[in-house]
């Protein structure tokens, strides 16, 4: 198809490449967008509209998987010519025998306690990328990445989340921009999938279905 996507009044396109079919990103982010853009591929945007509330006991690489693979399927349902991808992240937190769950925060109160609740402590980040293929065949790959948060006093949480309000990014913070100033380490095979979309595991996938990347 000459990395032509048939579909009408597109969402958003990047420069052409070769594609075996209209390729699609089941998500209305933009930082999954901008990370997509990266590899220079000819796509448009879909909003997947599944239910993204968690179930009960469901560890966070499973529910990020499940997402994932629901996203992507639920736009290849529509869209069936298309090889669409679909992404997922759930941010953990592990306190003690609980594991809780990191949501966007939201607003800068939230990001605040979410901040200082980090604080000295290690959060996983489970990103999965899924790829729904014409042929009904789903592909998929999860990164998990490690990020210790150095001790963080009320007062450097108050300047950071002043200097780079993230109230839309799991965890209140942007590991592309200031918030790589909380951290202590960062433990990951992939240093794309903390923003939300994986890129080393993507290309993978996208070989194996044919894209040429």
């Amino acid at each position: 198809l000459g990395g032509q996507v048939l579909v009408p009044t597109p969402v958003f396109r990047t420069a052409a490449m070769n594609t075996p079919a209209p390729l699609l990103l089941a998500s209305t982010s933009r930082y999954r967008r901008e990370l997509l853009q990266r590899l220079g591929l000819t796509f448009d945007t879909r909003s997947p509209e599944v239910d993204e509330a968690a179930r009960d006991g469901e560890p966070p690489a499973q529910r990020s998987l499940r997402l994932a693979v629901e996203k992507a399927r639920a736009v290849a349902t529509r869209e069936p010519q298309a090889i669409v991808i679909g992404s997922d992240q759930v941010a953990s937190l592990q306190l003690g025998d609980h594991i809780e769950l990191l949501r966007k925060p939201g607003d800068r109160e939230r990001t605040l306690l979410q901040l200082a609740k980090l604080s000295g402590r290690s959060a996983d980040f489970h990103t999965t990328v899924a790829l729904a293929m014409p042929n009904g065949r789903v592909l998929s790959h999860t990164d998990i990445t490690r990020v210790r948060f150095r001790e963080l006093s009320a007062d450097e949480i108050a300047s950071y989340v002043n200097r780079e309000p993230s109230f839309d990014c799991a965890g209140g913070f942007k590991c592309e921009g200031l918030g790589v100033t909380l951290f202590e380490s960062v433990a990951t095979q992939d240093p794309t999938a903390l923003i939300g979309l994986p890129l080393i595991g993507l290309c993978r996938l996208l070989r194996e279905a044919g894209v040429a990347v």
